[in-house]
């Protein structure tokens, strides 16, 4: 590991890095979705909003390749195979290539008028990425305050440069590079000197290192993407039957509803360093305490989640979409259910690249894959909207007992 270049911070507790983790995370994403409600209002119609979503859209599509799995895989890395240095090369590499997909994807097949803001907004999203390989050093030395303060400095950061920016010149290019302006700034000036008490940052990896981590996690990034095909499935189905309005009542209805699964990631995010120490350790008592402890925790938010939204959703949509979603709201309870079910699948496709099962992770999230396809084409024909939450928590169920079951067995190999 880099020599740290000055004297470590002490570490904070569990509780406190939850905390500051799940706050700063919350402020980030509700001001990101803000942007998208703020733009309409600041514009003369919906076209901004339109090259916006345009711009999301686009780059999700390479989200996998930039991302490449590698906070939960660096999170994890208890022993220091890789520098800090290393991990931040290799993001600028699978970023860069990413970008370059950007680039070809939207010249070939986007308006003119919007590459600009497409690429723009690429780069908005590839420096918040290069800034969590230090919230990763962060989080591995157990200071995830840094990590809060930094989401919450960019969230309040780049919303307010938004609106300002599209407000005085009503281009959303330029209120697109505000936000990467903003977002640099805080990662120079407010991560990069607190990192840097952990862990100097020296660029550069070895080609043969790039190949190998290249090879060996591309089996979680084939697993989060047949993960992430899941709920497209039946929800493509669906709009093929109903069309696009009964999709559109469906995604309204299901999108607050992924609080639950956000709320748990929040729960097991600051806990991965921990799973992974006590796993390489041999401490597979106080490894299964913490399993437990985490699961127990993400039940009773799944069950709060599931209850708070039937409660309070009755009264909230109608008020947000009008009145004519009342006669969809039998929606809400099974919605519900499978973003409890996706948060557990999440969890145990992060555990398993903790303790380094890749191939569990990949098999579990094809079998999902695999089942949703007929179950797409038997429930959604029979049950509607419904038919989506229900194809996809048996999909997601049958992904989560199939890893269970493959980690099982190879403890037990391991044993022999």
């Amino acid at each position: 590991m880099d020599a740290p270049s000055k004297k470590k911070p002490a570490e904070l507790s569990i509780g406190r890095n939850m905390l500051w983790n799940s706050a700063g995370s919350l402020t980030y994403l509700a001001l990101q979705w803000a942007i998208t409600i703020v733009i309409v209002r600041l514009s003369s119609g919906y076209d901004a909003a339109g090259v916006l979503a345009l711009a999301m859209t686009v780059f999700n599509i390479f989200s996998p390749l930039a991302i490449y799995r590698m906070y939960t895989y660096q999170v994890s890395d208890v022993k220091r195979e890789n520098t800090l240095g290393e991990y931040a090369t290799f993001r600028i590499i699978t970023c860069a290539a990413a970008f370059a997909g950007c680039l070809v994807y939207a010249a070939l097949t986007c308006p003119s008028s919007t590459f600009v803001a497409i690429l723009l907004y690429a780069l908005f999203k590839i420096a918040s990425l290069v800034i969590d390989v230090l919230h990763g050093e962060d989080q591995l030395n157990m200071r995830m305050d840094y990590i809060g303060k930094s989401l919450m400095l960019q969230g309040i950061g780049t919303f307010v440069v938004f609106c300002a920016v599209l407000a005085c010149t009503s281009s959303t290019e330029a209120a697109i590079a505000g936000m990467l302006v903003v977002t640099c700034i805080v990662g120079l000036v407010y991560d990069l000197p607190r990192t840097r008490m952990f862990s100097r940052i020296k660029l550069g990896i070895s080609k043969e290192k790039v190949l190998h981590l290249l090879a060996y996690c591309l089996p979680i990034v084939l697993a989060a993407i047949a993960c992430a095909v899941v709920p497209s499935v039946p929800r493509q189905y669906l709009s093929i039957l109903g069309g696009d309005a009964a999709l559109g009542v469906y995604a309204s209805i299901a999108a607050p509803a992924a609080v639950i699964q956000m709320g748990a990631s929040y729960i097991y995010n600051p806990l991965l360093s921990l799973f992974s120490q006590r796993y390489i350790s041999g401490d597979i008592t106080g490894f299964r305490k913490l399993f437990g402890r985490a699961l127990a925790a993400i039940a009773a938010l799944g069950i709060a989640g599931i209850a708070g939204y039937m409660l309070l959703g009755p009264w909230i949509l109608p008020l947000v979409f009008g009145e004519s979603i009342s006669a969809h709201l039998d929606l809400i309870l099974p919605v519900s259910v499978m973003t409890a079910v996706s948060a557990l699948l999440w969890f145990a496709n992060d555990l398993l690249v903790t303790i380094r099962q890749f191939k569990n992770a990949l098999i579990g999230n094809v079998i999902s894959l695999a089942v949703a396809i007929p179950s797409s084409l038997f429930l959604v024909p029979l049950y509607g909207g419904n038919g989506v939450s229900f194809s996809v928590i048996v999909s997601y169920l049958a992904g989560i007992a199939s890893m269970v079951a493959l980690s099982a067995i190879e403890q037990k190999r391991k044993k022999k």
